[in-house]
């Protein structure tokens, strides 16, 4: 009786294991909502089929059951190869019926495409209907006359579905309408000019066609603040003043360095002079002594040129008075 009895509790444990895997692998509630909202669904091909191929079934047949009541028809295989992709099946099927409910031409090859390039496909959409307004940051740039202006552009913008796919996002918008802003600004002869019809910047770059590759159509761009800057083309002129004057600074240096040094040189020359003149000097002793003894020298003579130097000396003290009396009130 008792081994009766445990048979029958694991012939329930058992029968409780087969039922549970049952409902698993055929999810006969899903399978009933699907038939109740007119989607075909086979239980055996498709939901335990995707449960093999670890496809989850509910977001599939809910896929299909938005998809069905929308009145768009789509392949239960593409949805499963989408999601095995590592696309956002649910995404894509609320895409596709926002573009069809707004008149978008919106293919579900293309809206994959989109979704398994890294896209918000279904942000693309709504993109579509209701314009995007991105603001630049500030930008600087200076006019003609040497002013500083800084701006700030709002740009509108809706998603281009076609070039959503490989086209550029709006960091490149925004990169391009700066650059615009800047060319525009700098062309101006005044920056009076810009502060008196500040829409000519957005009109010039409206017209470049800078959405042209990128994922998105400009629709506007409108300078939403111009500020002055500062006068950047008087302090150009006051650093390249300053740079002027540094330059003629180290030339007359050099010129100072240079007169110094032949000055130097020329000192030097004539103390060189000078020693020769003391050597010259120190040799006439000797020389007058050997005229003595050779008789070509006589007292009388020795005597004149005496005279002629005493009389040498008065004249050049009588020609500088100034200096003999500075010696004689220094002494």
């Amino acid at each position: 009786m008792e081994a009766i009895t445990g048979f029958s509790l694991v012939l329930i444990v058992l029968v409780f294991f087969l039922v549970m895997m049952l409902f698993y692998f055929v999810p006969i509630g899903l399978f009933i909502t699907a038939y109740a909202s007119g989607v075909q669904i086979r239980i055996f091909k498709d939901l335990i089929g995707m449960r093999l191929r670890k496809v989850p079934p509910h977001v599939i047949v809910r896929s299909m059951i938005t998809a069905a009541k929308a009145g768009i028809k789509i392949d239960i295989g593409k949805l499963e190869a989408h999601y095995l992709a590592g696309g956002n099946v649910m995404k894509v099927i609320n895409a596709l019926v926002s573009a069809d409910k707004a008149n978008i031409g919106l293919t579900f090859e293309r809206a994959t495409a989109i979704d398994l390039a890294g896209r918000d496909v279904l942000e693309a959409v709504k993109m579509s209907v209701l314009p995007k307004v991105i603001e630049t940051p500030l930008v600087a740039a200076m006019a003609k006359d040497g002013i500083q202006l800084k701006a700030v552009a709002r740009i509108t913008v809706r998603a281009n579905i076609e070039r959503l796919v490989g086209g550029a996002g709006e960091t490149t918008i925004l990169a391009r309408v700066g650059e615009g802003i800047v060319s525009t600004i700098g062309s101006s002869d005044s920056h009076k000019q810009v502060l008196e019809n500040p829409d000519s910047i957005s009109k010039v770059v409206l017209s470049k066609g800078l959405d042209a590759g990128t994922a998105f159509e400009i629709l506007s761009i409108d300078i939403a603040d111009v500020d002055v800057g500062e006068n950047i083309g008087a302090k150009l002129q006051t650093d390249q003043a300053q740079a002027d004057l540094q330059i003629a600074r180290a030339r007359a240096e050099e010129r100072r360095a240079a007169a110094v040094a032949l000055e130097q040189e020329m000192i030097a020359e004539v103390a060189r002079q000078r020693s020769r003149v003391i050597e010259a000097e120190a040799e006439v002793p000797k020389a007058m002594a050997e005229a003595f003894r050779s008789g070509n020298l006589g007292i009388m003579d020795y005597y004149n040129m005496k005279n002629v130097q005493a009389d040498t000396q008065m004249r050049e003290s009588i020609s500088k008075p100034d200096e003999k009396k500075d010696n004689l009130q220094n002494g």
